[in-house]
């Protein structure tokens, strides 16, 4: 059986009671990085727990050894923040275990997600949102946000610290009519938890002014 198990994205109290037994009963814990699953671990004692590493950058003969594992014993699936498989690798395992074996239970733990976060306090739409994860490096960048800022719904994505000064400089000169209204999340449930609003000039500027650490949730209003 495999337990696709949320845990929290900052603030370690934010965990639920299922996806704590879930995390004690089973036999294995795949994590994308063994150390910060460690200390979510540590954190409730959560003891002598076999831990297996997986990650964006497994090779499909450990994702079909991992397969192999699931089908004998309970797996939890966790990533380092959030819920797997949502912009996430963990979707690629889920996926090579539906194709190859239909009868390994798949049980989701729900939890903690940014999208869902950000979004509950965005004050814009949501009962039709666009999640578009995370906004590509390099190529495609420009057509990505044109795209954003043409959508008739509210658009999430994800940016990192390194790409957000960036990120909303190229917002701020594709907004022709200025008048687009933006949420922008960072350090979500941290403790220097911080969310700008307004236009992408305004945000820009508060942003600039704060030190840019963590990832970053852009919400777009339609």
């Amino acid at each position: 059986m495999l337990y696709i198990v949320a845990t929290p994205i900052g603030n370690l109290e934010d965990i639920t009671l299922r996806a704590l037994d879930t995390l004690k009963s089973v036999d294995f814990i795949l994590a994308e990085d063994t150390r910060i699953t460690k200390r979510l671990l540590d954190r409730y004692k959560i003891k002598d727990k076999k831990m297996i590493s997986y990650h964006h950058h497994t090779n499909d003969k450990k994702v079909a050894d991992l397969v192999e594992l699931i089908k004998n014993n309970n797996i939890a699936l966790v990533t380092d923040a959030g819920t797997p498989g949502i912009s996430d690798p963990g979707n690629k395992l889920i996926s090579e275990v539906i194709k190859t074996d239909l009868n390994i239970e798949i049980v989701p733990i729900p939890g903690p997600s940014a999208v869902t976060t950000a979004l509950s306090i965005s004050g814009f739409p949501t009962d039709k949102f666009l999640f578009l994860g995370f906004i590509p490096h390099k190529k495609g960048r420009e057509k990505f946000l044109r795209e954003v800022l043409a959508s008739q719904r509210t658009v999430v994505f994800y940016e990192s610290c390194h790409r957000i000064i960036k990120c909303l400089e190229q917002l701020q000169s594709l907004d022709e009519n200025k008048k687009g209204q933006f949420v922008v999340c960072r350090e979500l449930t941290k403790k220097f938890e911080s969310v700008y609003r307004g236009s992408v000039r305004e945000i820009l500027k508060q942003v600039q002014q704060d030190v840019v650490k963590g990832e970053f949730v852009v919400i777009v209003s339609p």
